[in-house]
């Protein structure tokens, strides 16, 4: 197995910025550093999964005898993809909601406004 490293800087890269905004005041940049840090998954998942060059299809019949390609990152990955849209969707919604209800994006600014005894 080959290390790629240029996979490795660049999912601890996008892991790192995802923790950053994650950690933020704003909705806004929590949901972008949501949305980065699932496809920074994903493409762990492809860099765990090694390099597919010189491997067969996973095929019976011609490449049996061969090394073949593993499909079950490629199905983990489709499903993480589909969770993460889900997820995604949800937070939108939710972003919706507390700007709806409380005319800001800032999480600190509707809590005081919760405890203040009530929204607007």
């Amino acid at each position: 197995m080959t290390v790629q490293i240029d996979i490795v800087i660049l999912v601890g890269l996008m892991t790192a910025t995802a923790i950053y905004l994650i950690l933020q005041r704003n909705f806004v940049r929590i949901l972008f550093g949501f949305i980065l840090l699932s496809n920074a998954a994903n493409l762990a998942l492809i860099g765990a999964a090694g390099d597919p060059s010189g491997k067969a299809p996973p095929l019976v019949g011609e490449g049996a005898g061969h090394a073949l390609v593993d499909p079950l990152p490629q199905a983990l990955i489709l499903t993480a993809i589909v969770i993460g849209f889900g997820v995604t969707a949800y937070l939108i919604f939710l972003f919706y909601r507390l700007f709806v209800d409380h005319d800001t994006d800032e999480l600190d600014e509707a809590a005081a406004r919760d405890d203040e005894g009530g929204a607007r």
